[in-house]
């Protein structure tokens, strides 16, 4: 039986700027994964647990990062900044198409 694996957060399309990359990224804001786990070769199953992890981490900001104490938005700006450099260099652009 051949199951579907994410390629890993660096490998993804448009450098990571996906769904699941957004994941990712926040799970290292709140220190859920250390910056160097990918999640390369990861099966569905366990990217909807960590989605379930990163939601709960949010839920005391309301989702938002202005709520935030200082020293974590601090850290989603700089992990932010760093993935929309990567994704503009691979291709990602921020502005919505027609179709989205």
């Amino acid at each position: 039986m051949n199951k579907t694996v994410y390629v890993g957060i660096h490998k993804d399309v448009q450098g990571g700027m996906t769904h699941i990359g957004k994941v990712i990224k926040d799970a290292w804001v709140f220190g859920l994964l250390p910056e160097t786990e990918t999640c390369e070769g990861w099966l569905p199953a366990q990217i909807q647990v960590l989605y379930e992890k990163v939601y709960a981490a949010w839920e005391p900001y309301g989702h938002l990062p202005s709520r935030m104490p200082d020293e974590l938005r601090e850290r989603y700006t700089k992990i932010q900044g760093e993935a929309i450099e990567r994704g503009r260099q691979h291709g990602w652009n921020p502005e919505l198409g027609d179709d989205d």
